[in-house]
């Protein structure tokens, strides 16, 4: 009761019966339980159209794809291969209406595709008001609809009408009505009184033998039935009589819960039940009704009131937003700067990385002081054996001065001999 009158989109009158082949167009109607269905049956429709046109030989084989489902663009399951199934359809149903229509490719732009199929679509008489975007998805009531105003164009083009249904004439045939174990008879009491009686071990009356020996008392005896005027049984005797009769005398009929007459009186019941309780929420659902839309009048008034007092507010918004956006973008452009800067950087700072590991090289080995102290060990060992070879070099010039000087004193003696004779030698 409380849902709104709205206008689809799609010109599809949603939770309405609507006949196959009716123009579609902006109605408004209420969305009731069964709106969200509706596309469901379109979808069913649509396919039983393109069966008439042949779409599996002509299309679907030549294009090697795969026959879509009875509710394929009633449900998402992949966007992307749905709004090319869709815009390749599209395509194929407008040239099948005589207009020349270009097959879209797979790279081509989506938004160009969609404006060309729906200018088609409006330049056969049909309205598409609603955006765009709702075709991108490739699923739901405004694809189902586009497609199946095409199917419809299509159909007419090639000359295509509903017929009458052509029901085939049946022969009539001698029909044996079964026996219904609901039906009583008279043989079916006595079956039933006979069981009973060899299951209970009790006495019943057989109502044939009673009839045939009334039949019989009554022929023979014409006569005495004039003649009793006044009965003489005594009344207490014919009270114990029937009592004790009146049990055997009780025809005992089973219910079947499969006969029709008891789904009968459950429907007639059933219906009395709903009539009686309808009368009772009937009113209430009235007057929830009317205060549901007070509610949603009040809502309404409220929220025009809260726009106007706040339209100021979202003037100021909408200025800020402005400012937001341009600070983003100079944000952005200056972003954009730090970067190449800190590419810089980053290549300056390992330029000096590489100069200080150089420096670092250098000076340690600058401030090594093992070379120094190698170099001192082997000046040592130098003056050690320089101090040793001057030792040796004065031995052996002493051991030459000594030799040298033991050869003069030889040869100055070798010479002192030769010249001084003996005799001076001996008076010495």
């Amino acid at each position: 009761p409380a849902a709104a009158a709205v206008v689809t989109p799609s010109g599809l009158d949603d939770g309405v019966s609507r006949s196959r082949g009716d123009g579609p167009g902006e109605v408004a109607v209420e969305r009731g339980p069964g709106a969200a269905y509706h596309m469901f049956m379109v979808m069913e429709d649509l396919v039983e159209k393109l069966k008439l046109l042949r779409y599996e030989e002509e299309l679907l084989r030549k294009s090697n794809l795969k026959p879509p489902s009875r509710h394929y663009f009633a449900l998402p399951t992949n966007p992307g291969e749905q709004f090319y199934m869709f815009c390749t359809l599209a395509a194929w149903l407008i040239n099948k209406a005589g207009r020349p229509f270009e097959q879209p490719q797979e790279y081509d732009d989506p938004n160009a595709t969609i404006s060309n199929i729906l200018s088609e679509l409006r330049s056969f008489g049909r309205t598409a008001d609603f955006p765009p975007s709702k075709l991108k998805s490739g699923y739901g009531e405004h694809v189902c609809y586009v497609l199946d105003c095409l199917a419809e164009e299509a159909l007419k083009y090639i000359g295509f009408t509903w017929k009458r249904p052509a029901y085939p004439v049946e022969e009539l045939e001698e029909e044996t009505v079964p026996e219904d174990n609901a039906e009583l008879t008279l043989n079916k009491v006595d079956e039933e009184f006979v069981e009973e009686e060899t299951d209970n071990e009790e006495n019943f009356i057989d109502l044939n033998v009673l009839k045939a020996q009334t039949y019989r008392l009554d022929m023979n005896e014409p006569a005495k039935q004039e003649d009793i005027l006044e009965s003489t049984t005594d009344a207490a005797e014919w009270g114990l009589e029937v009592e004790r009769v009146l049990p055997q005398l009780k025809v005992t009929i089973r219910t079947d819960n499969k006969d029709w007459r008891i789904h009968v009186d459950q429907m007639h019941q059933h219906k009395s039940g709903i009539e009686s309780a309808l009368k009772e929420t009937k009113g209430f659902l009235d007057k929830l009704h009317n205060e549901i839309s007070r509610t949603l009048e009040k809502i309404g008034s409220r929220e025009k009131y809260i726009n106007n007092q706040l339209e100021h507010l979202v003037q100021e918004y909408r200025a800020a937003q402005a400012q937001l956006s341009e600070a983003r973008e100079r944000y952005q452009q200056g972003n954009g700067g730090v970067t190449e800067r800190t590419r810089l950087l980053s290549e300056v700072t390992e330029e000096l990385e590489k100069v200080k590991q150089e420096m670092e090289e250098k000076g340690s080995s600058m401030t090594d002081g093992a070379p120094l102290v190698k170099i001192k060990q082997s000046l040592t060992k130098l003056k050690q054996e320089t101090v040793q070879m001057d030792i040796r070099i004065g031995v052996v010039e002493h051991t030459l001065l000594q030799s040298k000087l033991k050869e003069k004193s030889n040869m100055t003696r070798d010479m002192h001999a030769t010249v001084i004779p003996e005799a001076a030698i001996g008076s010495y």
